[in-house]
């Protein structure tokens, strides 16, 4: 598996994606892909996993741009809509695009926010530690995880 960065083809990774994470992603890639990159999992020539890591805060994220901020300012990238085909789940396809990046970026910190709770032992397997919740824009709760490579023993 080789991890490419992908966001001059960034569209045939959104195709992959849920459509309601692709009407939060597509309608702003103009503005955002000078401070955000795409990186995706490549099996034998097929897409299989991708994320994208923003520099600044996208505009679906705007509800909480204090918290953005502050992550921002401490140099720590935002990882958001990552996602594994569904027909490779289970594989730690996941996991491995996460390694991947951490690998890219090693003395870069990292955070992401998750609605889903199900999620939170996959990213604290990952060595992210859940720091706050925040409230969305339809008053649900989001977690907020960060990785930081300094506290790594």
């Amino acid at each position: 598996m080789e991890i490419k960065n992908y966001t001059e083809q960034a569209q045939s990774f959104f195709k992959m994606l849920p459509n309601d994470w692709q009407e939060n992603i597509i309608p702003f890639w103009e503005e955002l892909k000078a401070s955000t990159q795409v990186y995706i999992l490549m099996d034998n020539g097929a897409l299989v996993a991708g994320g994208l890591l923003f520099s600044k805060c996208p505009p679906d994220m705007l509800y909480y741009k204090k918290e953005a901020d502050k992550w921002f300012k401490k140099g720590y990238i935002y990882l958001g809509f990552i996602y594994v085909d569904e027909t490779k789940r289970n594989q730690n396809l996941g996991s491995l695009w996460l390694d991947k990046v951490k690998g890219l970026y090693p003395n870069n910190g990292f955070w992401l926010s998750i609605e889903d709770e199900k999620l939170h032992k996959f990213y604290t397997r990952n060595q992210f530690e859940k720091i706050a919740t925040v409230k969305n824009q339809d008053s649900l709760e989001e977690s907020i995880y960060i990785f930081n490579p300094w506290l790594i023993f």
